[in-house]
């Protein structure tokens, strides 16, 4: 039996992700191939500064994303911990030059993976990808300006997530009950340096609308925003029941989180400190 053969008779339990870029089919031609090269200077720094191995990452092209499987002698942890903030804080240094700024939807779960001469397949692979692409994850992008959000399968956020450690916050996910080709899933949803996210109510908007009132063609137009003061006081709706967090009420500005119940009262970033960082500009 060939070494590709034996590959695709056994299963390598790893962490599959699935990277997209926000509104791809957007970029023309000319800026497509840019957006291409941002997303992965973004994963590569990544890796090199959370001492991710790059013999331990299988990583496929994906035209507008891109497809990686870990190799389970990584931890777990430090993928959805230090790796994830240094995705955050690459994208950030890359969108600070950019007027339409560069989103990611990334997808995680942990499962069986088979490997052959082409690439990974399995029902992980499969998982991770829908995760990445399902309409919450889209809305939540808009609707929160985020430049970054992470969804993990219920199993991953059960047997990983839930347990917390280094940069890994279980209290900042929501979770949502996802219709899938595949059936009904739950799924845990993150925006790195944010507080627990308020996951979109009802049926998304039909395609090419903006959840969020203000697309990125508008975002270009007015130039950076001016956050609000965070005393609005029409958020009376019941938010535990979308948050999952009893009692927990929030405004989100950019990457500043304001709690009224006893919790973040001051500005929240998470991630290391880059030289010569100026205004996010969203």
């Amino acid at each position: 039996m060939d070494d590709d053969t034996m590959d695709v008779a056994e299963a390598r339990y790893e962490l599959v992700i699935s990277v997209d870029a926000r509104r791809s089919g957007e970029y023309d031609d000319v800026d497509k191939p840019r957006m291409r090269a941002r997303i992965y200077r973004v994963l590569e720094a990544a890796f090199t500064h959370a001492k991710v191995a790059r013999d331990a990452v299988h990583m496929e092209d994906r035209g507008d994303g891109v497809l990686l499987s870990v190799a389970g002698r990584i931890a777990v942890t430090r993928l959805l911990g230090l790796w994830m903030v240094e995705v955050h804080e690459s994208l950030r240094d890359e969108n600070r030059a950019l007027r339409v700024p560069l989103g990611l939807r990334v997808g995680m779960h942990v499962g069986p993976v088979r490997h052959d001469g082409r690439g990974i397949s399995g029902r992980a692979v499969d998982l991770a990808c829908r995760l990445a692409d399902s309409p919450v994850a889209r809305q939540l992008l808009d609707a929160e300006r985020a430049d970054l959000v992470l969804v993990v399968s219920e199993s991953l956020y059960e047997d990983v997530v839930s347990s917390g450690g280094k940069f890994i916050e279980p209290a900042r996910y929501s979770s949502a009950r996802l219709e899938l080709k595949e059936g009904v899933v739950t799924a845990w949803f993150h925006l790195p340096g944010r507080a627990a996210p308020a996951v979109p109510l009802g049926d998304p908007p039909p395609a090419g609308t903006e959840t969020s009132g203000r697309g990125e063609a508008a975002t270009e137009a007015a130039g950076p925003d001016v956050p609000g003061d965070g005393t609005d006081e029409d958020t009376d709706q019941d938010e535990d029941d979308r948050t999952g967090a009893p009692g927990a009420r929030y405004t989100v500005h950019g990457d500043m989180s304001q709690h009224r119940d006893n919790v973040y009262q001051q500005p929240v970033h998470i991630g290391r400190t880059t030289g010569g960082a100026g205004p996010r500009k969203d």
